[in-house]
């Protein structure tokens, strides 16, 4: 595989303004084992946003201003991610486990002053933001999952159809250089393969968003998230085994939304799952695909604002 350190386009410096979030400012933060690029904007009470797969802290955008108005907001890509540095994942993956990913979101936090603070997380995040919240209870107060169930539950229970749909989990978590090789070979179609989701299209990323997500999918970042998946079945099952085996929940209050046309909505049943790991726990279906913060901002917004304001959310739609 290439350096994982070179070849980064555009890869910024830290504290300027942040040029697609207005109010923002981009830092560079070092943690033990990678240096995260991150967004900073808002004031009082500390709220980090976690992005997913094949996303950037940018994923945000839509949302991010809103809850600046109330909240001191840390949007960060993932190490392996983005601008995030890539380290190498090691013999085992460990480097890419969502606890290293949470011990990188710590680092930063503190950093910025921050040992307590809320969390949420879509898809790849918010399976960081639930390890963090198991990990390191006392430090997580209130956490928010957008359009995931438990990794010890999906993979405990693979339906026909949800495979289908997320065929990359097995793939992506092949040993490595087959995968990246075939992804690698097209960059660009890969990239608008994986985002353009059954029934919702490309249409819902603002054209900048997309450029964005366009500009790091570089043969690097492929490795990573390559990695990344290999540490969910090598590690990070493992580690969600244990702790359900112990008798281990989130200790914090958890709100989750999943789209109703997502593979989470049309295959899962997200609070039977999320039951089993937490007793204060609400959510609900938003008319959205895969990505609820960049389709249905207007739903999503609000009601994180709410949740993480300590009142209960209004949605509209169903609970299940």
């Amino acid at each position: 595989m290439p350096n994982p350190e070179s070849n980064q386009p555009g890869k910024p410096a830290g504290n300027r303004p942040h040029p697609l979030i207005p109010g923002f400012r981009v830092e560079r933060v070092q943690t033990a084992g990678a240096e995260i690029h991150t967004a900073v904007g808002g004031s009082g009470p500390p709220l980090l946003l976690l992005h997913g797969n094949p996303l950037t802290h940018v994923s945000w955008h839509k949302v991010a201003p809103l809850l600046a108005r109330s909240f001191t907001v840390v949007a960060l890509d993932l190490r392996g991610y983005g601008d995030s540095s890539k380290p190498d994942g090691g013999e085992d993956h460990a480097a890419y486990s969502f606890r290293a990913m949470g011990e990188d979101n710590f680092s930063v936090m503190r950093q910025l002053g921050f040992d307590r603070f809320a969390v949420a997380g879509h898809d790849r995040g918010a399976r960081v933001a639930f390890r963090m919240a198991l990990d390191r209870p006392e430090a997580i107060m209130r956490m928010a999952a957008l359009d995931i169930v438990p990794t010890l539950d999906l993979l405990s229970h693979v339906t026909m159809g949800w495979a289908l749909e997320s065929y990359h989990w097995f793939f992506m978590a092949q040993k490595a250089p087959f995968p990246e090789t075939l992804i690698c070979a097209d960059l660009d179609y890969y990239i608008q393969y994986k985002l353009n989701k059954k029934g919702v299209g490309l249409s819902i990323f603002a054209p900048e968003a997309f450029a964005e997500y366009v500009r790091c999918t570089t043969p690097e970042q492929i490795h990573a998230v390559c990695e990344d998946y290999r540490a969910t079945v090598s590690l990070d099952y493992a580690f969600d085994k244990a702790d359900f085996e112990a008798g281990r929940k989130i200790r914090c209050p958890v709100f989750v939304l999943w789209g109703d046309n997502s593979h989470v909505g049309r295959h899962l049943k997200p609070m039977e799952s999320w039951s089993r790991w937490s007793n204060d726990l609400r959510g609900a279906a938003v008319p959205t695909g895969h990505y609820p913060a960049e389709q249905r901002p207007d739903i999503v917004g609000p009601a994180l604002h709410a949740f993480f304001s300590g009142s209960e959310p209004e949605m509209p739609g169903s609970r299940s």
